[in-house]
């Protein structure tokens, strides 16, 4: 499957949609070959165009991409101006959602990696609809963390879909060998088609590059909160913002001490250069 390609801010972006990046990934599989999406949305963008000492890390993120797509509608719009759009936004958010249901069609595997780890003290209750789910789909454990209940959600709407193994490691365990090195065997002996990793950027794409070469036939996708969505642990903003562009707002009401200046002092400013450079560059 060969996709057109479109140039924004010096990257090269697929023009394709959230149902063609589902096929892509089925069609490979049925070949043995693996891949890895990356889905930059404009503060991706604006790290890998830096001069921060993480900029050249980024850049090598995007290069080792099976796929990159494009998160985030100013980049949409930025394709349109430019002449050469892209189809649609491709959130990792939502592509969790399309690959499972995808991969659960050829009874294929996924594994989820990341999530909110259990509350201390907390105890997951017998009535949970959840804990029956994950029993169900044969999910380790007995656990409330954000990677087994997004688990029992998927494997509950998505038919056929397997469950090879799911696990939410504590802030910091990929900084600790002794903790980082087991979440890796683990995921390595499972062996999934895909595995989905959301433990936010950059920390979810060093995860999937040190996984990369001991699973060649596996699909990696760094999908940032989408698991702790699906969990039920954080609200995604409602569709009529996602559609127009404002999820980012939505997303800085609810984080405002973390994301304010992120988004309001760096990624709005290089939104407007964005969007302003592609008019000018407009055939």
């Amino acid at each position: 499957m060969g996709n057109e390609r479109v140039k924004l801010a010096g990257r090269e972006f697929d023009a394709i949609t959230e149902e063609e990046v589902a096929t892509h990934v089925v069609e490979a599989l049925s070949r043995g070959e693996g891949g890895r999406i990356v889905t930059p949305n404009v503060d991706i963008l604006r790290l890998a165009d830096s001069d921060r000492p993480i900029a050249a890390e980024v850049r090598s993120f995007l290069d080792d991409a099976t796929l990159v797509v494009a998160d985030g509608m100013p980049l949409v719009w930025a394709s349109k101006l430019a002449g050469n759009p892209l189809p649609e936004r491709v959130a990792g958010s939502s592509l969790i959602w399309t690959i499972s249901q995808a991969i659960g069609d050829i009874a294929g595997s996924v594994y989820l990696l990341g999530g909110a780890p259990v509350p201390s003290g907390i105890e997951p209750e017998e009535g949970d609809d959840w804990l029956l789910m994950a029993s169900a789909v044969g999910v380790a454990g007995r656990s409330a963390d954000g990677a087994h209940r997004a688990a029992a959600e998927l494997a509950a709407a998505c038919p056929g879909l397997i469950i090879a193994g799911c696990a939410a490691p504590p802030f910091g365990f990929d900084a600790d060998p002794d903790q980082y090195a087991p979440v890796l065997d683990a995921v390595i002996a499972a062996r999934p088609d895909v595995c989905f990793v959301g433990l936010g950027f950059p920390r979810q794409e060093r995860v999937i590059t040190d996984l990369r070469d001991a699973l060649p036939s596996t699909w990696f996708l760094g999908c940032g909160a989408a698991i702790n969505f699906i969990a039920g642990h954080q609200q995604r903003a409602p569709i009529w913002m996602q559609r127009s562009g404002l999820e980012w707002a939505h997303r800085l009401a609810q984080e405002p001490r973390r994301l304010a200046s992120r988004y309001l002092r760096h990624d709005a400013p290089y939104a407007v250069r964005l969007l302003a450079g592609a008019a000018l560059r407009r055939p």
